[in-house]
């Protein structure tokens, strides 16, 4: 299962959000830095409400969702790569994790200690990244001078290994992170042996106070319709706007905006609790959904599904996965023995009503081995073995 690390420096929110994510009081949320060392571990599932549609369609029985793994990673502070604070330990915890989510924060609180004593995201955002961007960079010159005797020796792996670490290092000196340098898919084949920290993809979640995330949503939408700018008073609204403009800049992702005290808030209320609690809020969607569907998203991960009287699920694979690969998920033998595929988009069967409709229509087709399966395809396969 892959996993995605929480991070980001101390009292920003990593373990609040942990917490809200996992719908558990597992990881410590202590207002002192350091308060998680150990990382803390979840199997959090991925909200997907094309299942209940599914399952009231088949009459299904059960219902299980995808899922993915999040780890609570300690503070990081600037000198990290150099060991200050819990810095190899923390970056030791990052290599292992499949991607990034660096929270940072966009409240002000005078009751929650800032390790630098002021508010500012890009300032936060920078501490991380410089202290990534340098293990990279000392891994990497590391790597480099072990490899010059085999490069004068002539071997072509050795050469090959060079001329990538050539491309890397000034492209992490400028400060730049290696997930955002264009290399060949050779290329990227030999940096990933380099383990790199900033070669995995990142994501941004903006944390804001419980009274910030209605008023932040509300000039959002008005912003999405064309209409208006924020208040350039607004702090919080323009901490998430630069967090948003950095993301985009440097990293060519996104950053998303949770609350994870009010996230927090609902890890013990029931689903009609927690709805009634957001709307008194102001807010329509608990941000933690959104959140998770974007680290899938960001994993590379897709959901193709299944649906019958037995159960409706959600199955994972890869972007770009093609069919026998996708049917290997349910089982080898799948994979092994894969015939075809009896395909329907979730869109064209919910409008049309029941798969003989979708048959009739046309909309329920038969592809073979080459076919590259969408995220929302309905499939049944047929194998033998």
């Amino acid at each position: 299962m892959l996993s995605a690390g929480i991070v980001g420096l101390p009292n920003v929110g990593k373990s609040t959000l942990f917490n809200a994510i996992t719908r558990t009081h597992k990881a410590p949320a202590e207002n002192y830095p350091f308060c998680t060392i150990d990382p803390n571990v979840g199997v959090v599932t991925v909200p997907d409400a094309r299942l209940e549609v599914l399952a009231k369609l088949s009459h299904s029985q059960k219902i299980v969702p995808a899922a993915i793994e999040f780890v609570d990673i300690a503070g990081l502070v600037k000198g990290a790569s150099t060991g200050e604070g819990l810095g190899n330990q923390f970056l030791s915890h990052i290599r292992e994790v499949d991607a990034i989510v660096q929270v940072v924060r966009c409240f002000e609180s005078a009751d929650i200690h800032h390790v630098s004593g002021t508010i500012d995201p890009i300032r936060d955002i920078e501490v991380i990244n410089t202290e990534l961007v340098l293990a990279d960079l000392a891994s990497l010159q590391k790597r480099r001078d072990r490899l010059q005797k085999e490069v004068r020796a002539g071997s072509k792996g050795a050469k090959a290994e060079n001329a990538v670490l050539e491309k890397l290092l000034p492209h992490l000196d400028a400060g730049k992170p290696a997930v955002t340098l264009s290399l060949t898919e050779e290329e990227k084949a030999i940096a990933r042996e380099f383990f790199l920290l900033t070669s995995k993809p990142t994501l941004f979640a903006c944390n804001v106070a419980e009274s910030d995330l209605a008023a932040i949503s509300s000039v959002a939408a008005v912003a999405d319709r064309g209409a208006g700018v924020i208040d350039p008073g607004y702090n919080a609204a323009q901490h998430v706007k630069a967090v948003q403009d950095y993301a985009t800049r440097h990293f060519a992702t996104e950053a998303v905006v949770i609350s994870a005290q009010i996230e927090s808030e609902l890890i013990d209320l029931d689903e009609a609790e927690a709805a009634e609690y957001l709307r008194n809020l102001g807010v329509n969607e608990s941000g933690v959904g959104a959140l998770i569907r974007s680290v899938y998203h960001l994993l590379g991960l897709r959901t193709y599904l299944t649906t019958g009287e037995k159960e409706s699920r959600a199955w994972t694979i890869h972007a770009d996965d093609k069919a026998p690969q996708a049917a290997g998920v349910i089982h080898t033998d799948f994979e092994r023995g894969f015939i075809a595929a009896e395909v329907t988009h979730y869109d064209d069967l919910v409008a049309l009503g029941s798969f003989a409709k979708a048959r009739e229509a046309g909309k329920l087709r038969i592809e073979g081995k080459d076919y590259v399966v969408k995220d929302g395809d309905v499939i049944e396969f047929r194998f033998n073995v």
